[in-house]
């Protein structure tokens, strides 16, 4: 499962998601793009779901980028424990995207196969998605 080798920060604040991604919000390595249309939490786990998902639909057929990295720390008290003590010990990683983000990228597929690759991918994530394609390819 990704998850940082190093942070500078053991434990983080949850934030807030407001606006649009700038950054990462064009196709810029493969034609076919799964992006999210809203904002929110990916974690680790799900981004492994989805790399399996597409790795056994296209099955050595085409080309996978992942360009998100979940690189914030979340945590968790233990079940039953009561108020205070603390902050909580890192549970998990995830990822934080804002709506037009570009999730994944697909290539060396037809548009069909590439449709239904994303439709699954789509399907284990909480967030609405669509896919894009690249126009200048």
């Amino acid at each position: 499962m990704l998850m940082p080798s190093r942070v500078k920060y053991r434990k983080t604040q949850r934030g807030v998601i407001r606006g649009i991604s700038t950054k990462g919000s064009t196709i810029a390595f493969g034609k076919y793009g799964l992006k999210v249309l809203e904002g929110g939490w990916i974690t680790a786990k799900q981004i492994e779901a989805i790399r399996l998902s597409l790795a056994r639909s296209l099955k050595q057929g085409g080309k996978i980028w992942i360009r998100i990295f979940p690189d914030k720390p979340v945590t968790k008290k233990p079940a039953e424990t009561r108020m205070g003590k603390g902050k909580g010990d890192p549970d998990h990683w995830v990822a934080v995207v804002r709506p037009g983000r570009i999730l994944f990228e697909l290539e060396g597929v037809n548009t069909l196969d590439a449709k239904e690759c994303m439709r699954l991918a789509s399907q284990k994530l909480s967030l609405k998605t669509k896919l894009v394609e690249r126009v200048d390819y």
